[in-house]
């Protein structure tokens, strides 16, 4: 997998790429996520438009990304899911976690 940041119109969007299979993967998207509560930024969206697969690791990355997020007092969506991907957090009920949104332009409306 391999991650990138970018922050458009107060928002951090964190792009996601390959395949998101949890282990060092996870350590390194917690590590930005406390980098970024360090600045203050506690608007995050995550997108997985570039993401090609994702397993049950995957999952539990995103789920401990959201409560890092909230317990910092910020939020975490997500845009542009895959298909596959969408089909997988409706199957295992995350979809009613996240909020979840077909564009990151939408998506970063949502926060204002």
């Amino acid at each position: 997998m391999r991650l990138s940041t970018k922050e458009t119109s107060g928002v951090v969007v964190i792009n996601l790429e390959g395949s998101v299979l949890g282990g060092p993967d996870a350590t390194a998207l917690n590590d930005t996520l406390h980098k970024l509560i360090e600045k203050k930024k506690r608007k995050v969206l995550v997108d997985l438009s570039n993401v090609e697969t994702m397993n049950s690791s995957g999952l539990s990355m995103l789920i401990g990304a959201l409560q890092t997020m909230r317990n910092a007092g910020g939020e975490l969506k997500i845009a542009a899911a895959s298909k596959k991907i969408e089909s997988l957090l409706v199957i295992t009920k995350l979809s009613t976690v996240f909020e979840l949104y077909p564009t990151t332009k939408k998506a970063i409306q949502s926060f204002e």
